[in-house]
């Protein structure tokens, strides 16, 4: 998912350089909604790995 918001990201950049103002602001979108699913879901995993690890340890 982080591989996608960043190839999004560069893809509205290079279309904001080249004008097309309108296909930047939808990848610049999407690659934004990409970036925030995948700090969640990272979020969360930590979450569950710490709390797995320490009744597993325990």
């Amino acid at each position: 998912m982080l591989k996608w918001a960043l190839i999004l990201a560069v893809v509205a950049v290079i279309a904001g350089a080249l004008g097309f103002t309108g296909i930047a602001g939808a990848a610049a979108g999407v690659a934004k909604i990409l970036f925030f699913l995948f700090l969640v879901g990272f979020v969360l995993f930590a979450v569950l790995g710490v709390t797995v690890f320490k009744s597993v340890t325990k």
